[in-house]
């Protein structure tokens, strides 16, 4: 009897330990893309940062304004890198080879068309 209950305590011990070991690997799993968007502003800067914040799977996005791409860390097991170029173009903004949705685009500031920075 002493014994099935040392054999079943170290196999759940083995079991939280395999489980333990799976979920901080998880984790680490991240990886980098950077999309060239048609950003013009600051504007286009929060607006973009903060919509990728709650796409899933997103852990960062930092677009720089002056190059106009937006660097974004992920899980790839929870996205793809065509999930966020729709995700971004869904904001009115190009990404990549992907263009931007027309009817978010008519609704942006002016700041942020892409007209608007031929004009400055």
């Amino acid at each position: 009897m002493k014994t099935k209950i040392v054999i079943l305590s170290s196999l759940l011990l083995f079991a939280i330990l395999l489980l333990s070991a799976k979920a901080f690997s998880q984790d680490k799993k991240v990886a980098t893309i950077k999309i060239k968007t048609s950003a013009v502003c600051d504007m286009c800067k929060e607006r973009i940062e903060q919509a990728m914040a709650f796409e899933k799977g997103v852990k960062t996005a930092v677009l720089d304004v002056d190059t106009k791409i937006v660097t974004i860390t992920y899980n790839p097991s929870k996205t793809t890198p065509d999930d966020l170029r729709k995700a971004i173009s869904k904001l009115g903004y190009d990404a990549d080879n992907v263009a931007k949705d027309k009817a978010a685009y008519a609704k942006l500031p002016a700041c942020c068309k892409v007209d608007a920075a031929k004009k400055k």
